[in-house]
């Protein structure tokens, strides 16, 4: 496990220089000026000469490859640079809402793994039952479906319609302080929706595994042994059927971090979304930086849980031959 962990680490080190320089060289030929959207509406009043002089201060008049490789060296000292959107140093713009934005994914992440892993087994118990139809009727409708579009119905549905649920933010308007009892109801909906987003994947990948497995010989042996269907679905059939979403898990976490952006976006949630999008229209390089490799390193992470849980869950794989 050591070995595959540190392979992969090698391995991380040439993709995150490439994206990090990519992000700059992308950055560079932006039609957005990061100077004017620093300045404000200062900018338009301003002269030349203030310009160029800000322009040389923000560290922007230099060649990107020479910021690009300013912002590498010192952020191999722990110093990610200096927000100017933001006002504030990267390391905690990121800081201050990471934990808001990890919060939202794995709540949604967990809630579209149990969930899908149930409605997929109820559908693989009898194919082509009313309840199998139904299950994959719903997963290829909420697959189509565009995550803002699913938000914005629940805001209507929960916030507007029933009113049970608050709209969007961390905390209930003029709340002074951030209570577990409000971000747990304010972290309902927009978690909801994400993992609605997820849902059809789990759900069709475990449906198809365990019906797979449900044909399978071992799984016949069990039910002629007279094991109980409940022992036999849930031992036998399940444990084998689950393998394929292992690596599905890997392969979610860009669609995850894509969908996390929206959602947040929509809610008002005070994760790194609202960061992401000023950084990008003030061409604000060390944030962008800073955002995509969190962004990438989450990819690769993710990619990697993936391989070790099917290495250890399926016997048939050696983590030594990975």
């Amino acid at each position: 496990m050591a070995r595959l962990a540190g392979r992969r680490a090698l391995f991380a080190v040439p993709v995150l220089l490439v994206v990090t320089f990519g992000v700059f060289a992308i950055a560079a030929a932006s039609p957005f000026d990061p100077v004017k959207a620093y300045a404000g509406t200062a900018a338009l009043g301003a002269d030349q000469q203030t310009l160029d002089r800000l322009r040389e201060n923000l560290g922007v008049d230099r060649p990107f490859a020479a910021r690009w490789w300013h912002w590498l060296t010192s952020a191999l000292t722990g110093d990610l640079g200096h927000s100017s959107v933001m006002r504030q140093p990267v390391a905690q713009v990121v800081g201050e809402r990471l934990v808001w934005s990890a919060l939202l994914c794995a709540v949604a992440f967990a809630a579209a793994v149990l969930v899908g892993t149930v409605l997929g087994v109820l559908a693989a118990r009898r194919p082509g039952s009313l309840v199998d139809r139904t299950v994959t009727s719903l997963a290829y409708t909420l697959e189509a479906a565009p995550v803002f579009w699913i938000a914005l119905l629940a805001i209507w549905l929960f916030a507007l319609q029933w009113d049970v649920l608050p709209a969007g933010g961390l905390t209930d308007t003029g709340s002074e302080q951030v209570t577990p009892g409000q971000v747990t109801s304010h972290l309902l909906l927009p978690a909801g929706v994400l993992a609605v987003s997820q849902l059809p994947w789990f759900t069709l990948y475990v449906r198809q595994g365990v019906g797979d497995a449900l044909a399978e010989d071992p799984v016949r042996g069990a039910r002629a042994r007279g094991l109980s269907e409940g022992t036999v679905l849930l031992g036998h059939a399940l444990r084998s059927g689950l393998l394929p979403v292992l690596t599905l898990i890997g392969s979610r976490v860009p669609e995850l971090i894509t969908g996390a952006l929206l959602v947040e976006s929509v809610f008002s949630w005070p994760g790194i979304a609202a960061a992401t999008v000023e950084a990008a229209t003030a061409v604000d390089f060390p944030l962008l930086a800073a955002l995509t490799t969190l962004a990438t390193a989450a990819v690769l992470a993710g990619n990697l849980l993936a391989d070790l849980l099917y290495g250890l869950f399926d016997p048939r794989v050696k983590l030594s031959d990975m």
